[in-house]
């Protein structure tokens, strides 16, 4: 799988830019906010179908202009080339990994972040997840404005809430069976990956937790909360809440973990998720490598991008480099325009 071009119009700061890719390694340099990490946005919204970072779809759309389009095109095992037109048709089209400093945030942030991280995985290998994801978040605001209907009139009725309930749980039955499915594949990916990286006697383990082990059990822990719920105005108990515990030596690493023993987890995590993607499809998602560079000595970086074979890379970077025996394609990012610099 690969990109072979890029088409920008008002998208970000680019007027109108059509980058052509080359099939291994591909970096953008260049001073800060420039445009470098928009590039890899353009991807990342034709893949998952949604910003990695804009709150709202207006801040994707140049300043004065009225819309922005993104085209890219890409070859890929088996595809058909049919016109995709709804989020749930383009997941699964283009497959990525992503790496960035922020990256740390899904270990040191709270639970959101580590379940946005699976989200996205399994989004990309699993269209279906997203439908019963969504109806899980419209079926729970849902019970929610019921639950504060049920306060504010002091309504001692509930058997609307039976409804609910059991339409909640059917759909985070789902969920978590799909989220529970991954979870365990990069349980198997992740203690050989993190070994080869450490170098070290370190023991890594993954727990996942979810109020929604079966739905029936979901249902019964539901109702022994309806006053509680009743009393907040909203959902206490469901998949919502999911999280994942990650202990390095029996030790919550974003608890007792060194600097390094967290970022080395989320090396884990990311070449896991490349690794199940390649499982999955057959050959490697591209990455993307948004400043991660920056965050690696020299014989690291080497190291890190000799350790990935068959896949297409981008990088965003502030100083130019090279890379020992790879193929790579530079480019000068300045003031929302791309140059192409001589190749390697």
């Amino acid at each position: 799988m690969y990109i072979k071009s890029i088409k920008l119009n008002n998208f970000r700061n680019y007027s109108n830019q059509e980058i052509q890719l080359d099939k291994e390694i591909n970096i953008f340099f260049g001073d800060n906010a420039q445009g470098k990490t928009n590039v890899l946005e353009s991807i990342f919204l034709c893949a998952i179908g949604k910003s990695f970072r804009a709150k709202k779809e207006k801040e994707l759309i140049k300043i004065d202009e009225e819309k922005a389009t993104v085209e890219i095109e890409f070859e890929k095992i088996d595809r058909d080339g049919i016109k995709k037109n709804k989020v749930s048709e383009i997941l699964g089209n283009i497959n990525i990994v992503m790496f960035s400093p922020d990256d740390i945030e899904i270990l040191k942030s709270g639970p959101a972040k580590r379940r946005r991280f699976l989200n996205i995985l399994i989004s990309q290998l699993r269209p279906q997840y997203v439908y019963y994801l969504n109806m899980y978040i419209k079926t729970i605001e849902q019970r929610n404005n019921y639950l504060r209907q049920i306060k504010e009139l002091n309504n001692p009725t509930k058997e609307m809430l039976k409804i609910w309930d059991e339409k909640l749980a059917e759909y985070a039955s789902y969920v978590f069976n799909y989220r529970n499915e991954f979870v365990e594949k990069i349980k198997d990916k992740i203690l050989s990956i993190h070994k080869n990286i450490t170098q070290e006697k370190e023991e890594i383990k993954i727990k996942y937790i979810s109020d929604c082990l079966n739905k029936e059990k979901y249902i019964e822990e539901l109702e022994k909360n309806w006053e509680q719920d009743i009393l907040r105005g909203y959902t206490t108990k469901g998949v919502h809440r999911d999280d994942i515990y990650i202990y390095i030596n029996g030790k919550q690493v974003n608890i007792y973990g060194s600097q390094g023993q967290n970022r080395t987890v989320i090396l884990s995590l990311k070449l896991s998720e490349l690794e199940i993607i390649y499982d999955e499809i057959g050959e490697y998602p591209i990455l993307l490598l948004d400043d991660f560079m920056s965050e690696l000595d020299s014989k690291r970086r080497e190291n890190f991008l000799k350790s990935i074979s068959n896949a297409q890379i981008l990088i965003t970077c502030t100083d130019e480099f090279t890379i020992d025996n790879k193929m790579c394609k530079t480019y000068f990012v300045n003031s929302g325009k791309v140059s192409n610099r001589l190749e390697k």
